[in-house]
């Protein structure tokens, strides 16, 4: 088995996007291209975004720390830590309002 502290990786995520340029980080945690199932920390500092994409399958998020925004063309979800959002299967987007590490899941 392996363990992993999710607030550790967030934590560094967030470190890593600070002096990122694009103002963002992330980690695979779990899987990745070989495995049906992908989790990943993602970390993204205050008014950047992940731009407007399809879900490559089934996924969802879990707010660490922080505050994000997500939009599914004229619908939003606000999410604060604590919170889980299921992603719809529309294109959609992620902004943060303030610095904000989540973790994301996917399922293939």
């Amino acid at each position: 088995m392996d363990k992993k502290s999710l607030t550790a990786v967030a934590r560094q995520q967030l470190k890593l996007a600070n002096t990122a340029s694009s103002g963002r980080s992330s980690q695979t945690i779990y899987g990745g291209h070989q495995r049906s199932l992908r989790q990943t920390v993602v970390a993204l500092t205050a008014g950047e975004e992940l731009a407007e994409h399809d879900s490559p399958g089934e996924a969802t998020l879990v707010v660490l720390s922080g505050t994000l925004t997500l939009i599914a063309g004229e619908d939003s979800w606000k999410g604060s830590a604590g919170d889980l959002l299921v992603i719809p299967s529309t294109r959609h987007r992620v902004e943060a309002v303030e610095d904000v590490a989540f973790l994301l899941t996917v399922a293939k």
